[in-house]
């Protein structure tokens, strides 16, 4: 038998799935018109508050950022934007699209953005460039995988993981730390350590059991503008299929 979850809740609000979490996201468009796009937006904004007040943070250095190729790396890439707005020096390196596939839509539209605000964007083919840039930065925002993830990381995500634990830096993670599993805070050998986790709208169900806590690093849960009633919704969809507590 498996370790129980901490809480069903943290900061007064229920602990989410990975598909909890994507039906949440439908019913923000359907009931509430909240695009993906506009919740990238307002994600990106509100991680950009916390990381500019990270203590010690200094305007002289570079934050690196590890963006993968889907949509946690979409939320990497509005953060690092905002950031370079404010003046802050940021260094962007994407994964590449797999073989015969593109960026999705909206990554691409926030790759366009962040280069038009004088992003530097690298596409990750050379771990050595990756190294260097972590070796001159103060602060490493993990922005590979999301809750949309499953399985042992690989190809170029697996290498960011690895040079992440080798560099030693402190590492804020979006929404999860990349390789750790959304639902069951475990991992399968390729996960990064966080020293702080920024969990998007709600609190993922992996993040609060005991064995995560390590990798986790201290939890804080960002408002991206999900309205009460639509969390309440769900969490009366999830307690409607799991039948009446005894």
């Amino acid at each position: 038998m498996g370790e129980e979850i901490i809480s069903e809740t943290f900061s007064g609000l229920p602990a989410f799935t990975s598909a909890e979490m994507r039906a949440l996201e439908q019913l923000a468009e359907e009931r509430y018109g909240l695009s993906s796009e506009r919740l990238m937006e307002n994600a990106g904004q509100a991680a950009a508050r916390e990381i500019e007040n990270w203590n010690g943070l200094s305007r002289e250095k570079t934050i690196a950022f590890a963006c993968g190729r889907g949509l946690n790396g979409g939320d990497g890439l509005v953060i690092a934007r905002i950031l370079q707005q404010k003046k802050l020096k940021v260094s962007v390196f994407i994964c590449p699209p797999k073989k015969d596939s593109a960026y999705p839509a909206l990554v691409l539209t926030q790759m366009e953005k962040a280069a038009s605000a004088g992003v530097s964007i690298t596409s990750f083919t050379e771990s050595q460039d990756f190294a260097r840039a972590l070796k001159d930065s103060q602060l490493v925002i993990d922005a590979l995988l999301g809750t949309g993830s499953s399985g042992k990381p690989t190809g170029c995500v697996h290498f960011m993981i690895q040079e992440i634990a080798r560099g030693k830096k402190p590492v804020i993670a979006i929404d999860i730390p990349s390789g750790l599993n959304p639902d069951t805070g475990y991992h399968s050998g390729a996960f990064v350590t966080a020293t702080e986790t920024l969990s998007l709208g709600l609190p993922k169900r992996g993040l609060l059991y005991p064995h995560a806590q390590k990798n986790v690093g201290t939890l804080k849960v960002l408002d991206i503008g999900y309205p009460p009633a639509l969390v309440q919704a769900v969490v009366a969809m999830r307690d409607s299929k799991s039948g009446p507590k005894k």
